[in-house]
Parts: structure tokens; sequence; C-alpha cells
């Protein structure tokens, strides 16, 4: 009696930092991948010390360990989509963007540079190269609204500035540019574009502050579903579904902020 070997599921690669207490970064978007039934891998880009409360210390990795588990992955496993998270410095930015110049699967960015708790995570002198060099070869790119406002110029008070900004954001050549509007007050708004399609995402604002790695979470999980073969905005709304429901669960953790449940449907039971 022959066994037949079980397919794999799609493949989906992280390139980011850790975060220590288990909440952002490489272990939010390992979770994620997880809970939405991809398999994760990982090249890490920088160490921290950080919990409930911020970032206690950072140690980025050399250029030569990050080429080095990018190449160790894609050209054994392969991949079918990539996130990237926090890259440090435009060494690093620089470094991944040209090792993603030539991948043919989906490619989300999402261009950390400051923390929930406010620790800068992105050098200062790295933004260009993010503008130069990273954003191009993105697919999806997901910056809130302080990465928008540090990449573009524009403070973004409401929703005529967050078309603005992504149109400036359109410029530097991603595909599609998704602007996080959760920092505005009101109802949860973002806006995903490509310059012709224009789709407003709407959600129900949860009282519950314990929100660390929403970010990191949400891209996480444009990326799976973009690798499943969904085309962006309906990846985006599966994504965005499924991180609406990960806040809602957010659950204390420490003495600071708590994290999003990554783990909400299972613990929900579907």
């Amino acid at each position: 009696m022959s066994s037949k070997t079980p397919a794999a599921p799609p493949r989906v690669l992280t390139v980011a930092g850790s975060d220590s207490g288990g909440g952002a970064g490489i272990q939010a978007d390992l979770k994620t991948m997880l809970a939405l039934g991809a398999h994760g891998m990982s090249v890490l880009t920088a160490v921290t010390a950080q919990n409930s409360l911020g970032v206690q210390g950072a140690w980025e990795l050399p250029a030569e360990a990050v080429r080095a588990q990018y190449r160790s992955v894609v050209d054994d496993i392969g991949v079918q989509a990539v996130k990237t998270g926090m890259l440090g410095s435009a060494l690093l930015v620089e470094t991944v963007a040209e090792l993603l110049s030539d991948v043919a699967a989906p490619v989300v960015v999402d261009p950390v540079s400051v923390s929930k708790h406010g620790d800068r995570l992105l050098a200062g002198d790295a933004l260009d190269a993010v503008r130069g060099a990273l954003l191009p070869v993105a697919t999806v790119a997901t910056p809130n609204l302080d990465e928008t406002a540090e990449l573009t110029g524009i403070e973004v008070t409401g929703e005529r500035d967050m078309s603005r900004a992504a149109e400036r954001l359109l410029s530097y050549g991603p595909r599609w540019v998704l602007v996080k509007g959760g920092h505005l007050p009101g109802e949860a708004v973002d806006l995903l574009t490509d310059g012709t399609e224009r789709h407003w995402l709407r959600a129900p604002r949860h009282d519950n502050r314990h929100t660390h790695g929403t970010g990191c979470t949400l891209a996480s999980a444009v990326a799976v579903e973009l690798a499943r073969g969904h085309p962006v905005p309906e990846a985006v709304r599966r994504a965005k579904e499924y991180v609406t429901g990960a806040i809602a669960a957010g659950f204390p953790l420490g003495a600071g902020l708590g994290p999003v449940d990554h783990g909400w449907r299972m613990r929900a039971g579907g």
C-alpha cells in the first residue's frame, strides 16, 4: 500500500528583525504564516532586546549573513511570496533590495522605521535607500501614517491627504500602496491603490490598546494571501479581516502594550 506525500503549503519568506517579546518582527511573521496555513521561513536582519515596554537594544547582522540566509532558502526551497520588515540601515536596505530584484514571487514591503513605542528601527540615512531601491521592487508597500510622512513629507490628517501621499509613494515604484490610516481618529480606514484602482478599506475600531505587532502581522498576512495566488485587492481584504480579528483579541502581556492575538481563529474555533 503506497502512502501519498502531502503537498507542501505555500512557502513565504520574511526578511526582518526579531522581537524577543514575541509580539512583532520575525516572531509575529512566522505566527501569522502558520495561522494562515503557510510554511514560514526567515532571514534575520537584526536581533532586538524588546518587551511590552519598548526596545532596550538592537544589533544588526552583517550584510553577508543576510545574503547567505536568503540564498540558502531561496536557492533550495524557493518562495511564493516575500515580506520585508525591519532592515535597520541603508546597507541592509540596499542588500535586500538587490536580492529581491530578480525574485519572481510577489514582495510585500513593510517600511518599518519606528516601533509602536516610538523606538527608532531604521537609520535616518536609510530613507533614501528605501525610496530608491526597496520600494521599486515592491508588489505592495504597507506604510503606516508615520512611515508615510517620513517617506513622502506629507502629514496625513484625513482621507484627502491619504490619497496625495499614496500618489507620492507610487511615484517611487511599488505596484500597489496600502496606506494604513489606523492612527486617524474615527473609523479605521486604509487606502489601497495602484494609481488606477482605489479601494477604501474600512473596519470598526476596537477599544483595545494591546496592538503590538499589527503592522508586521498585516504585511505577513498579505504575503500569505498573495502566495495563494489571490490578486492584490483580494489578498489585502483577506489579510485585513484576519488582522481586525487579531486586534480585537489582543491581550495584556507584561507591564506595557500587549500583542495582537495571532492565534485568535484557533482559539475561536475557526
